[in-house]
């Protein structure tokens, strides 16, 4: 039996935390312009498997399964629940908590964003309002989605005010 010198043990401990690491994500997230964080961040680690089955159905396209809308719709409603079931709270209190729910309004009136994979690169859908912070949102997005490299692409349905037709107040 052979042993490992320090060196070619060290070696094979840092191929293997490499393991360990997240594999890159798919998915969704709304940024914060006050904290310059993303919230309600929703994702799916895309494997090499997952390539190659959409290769061989010949699927362009890996998205992450939920809309932001649908997200918003869930959220909103978990933390209403929640507010409304701290009964010890006093109704103004009630009222300011709500105030500082970041899953209110119109989810269109937030910045927000979709991770996708195409057949070759990942692509982060964006709208306009994320053309003056992309440096700031470039490491956001490694850091959270494990991203080794991704090309912003602008859609109009990301900008503020703007969604999918079909989910838009008439």
């Amino acid at each position: 039996m052979i042993q490992l010198s320090d060196k070619e043990h060290n070696m094979q401990m840092d191929d293997m935390k490499s393991f360990d690491e997240q594999m890159p994500c798919v998915g969704i997230f709304w940024y914060d312009p006050e904290d310059h964080t993303f919230f309600g961040v929703r994702k799916k680690e895309l494997t090499p498997q997952m390539v190659e089955e959409a290769a061989v159905k010949g699927k362009p396209f890996i998205n992450y399964p939920q809309l932001n809308y649908e997200v918003w719709q869930e959220e909103t409603k978990a933390a209403i629940e929640r507010e409304e079931s701290q009964t010890s709270s006093s109704s103004s209190e009630r009222e300011q908590s709500r105030a500082k729910l970041k899953f209110k309004g119109d989810y269109t009136q937030v910045p927000r964003g979709r991770v996708a994979w195409t057949i070759d690169k990942f692509i982060v859908l964006v709208g306009k309002w994320a053309e003056p912070i992309q440096d700031e949102l470039t490491e956001l997005l490694e850091q959270e989605f494990s991203l080794p490299y991704f090309e912003f692409v602008y859609d109009e349905h990301w900008d503020l005010g703007h969604g999918w037709s079909g989910d838009m107040p008439k």
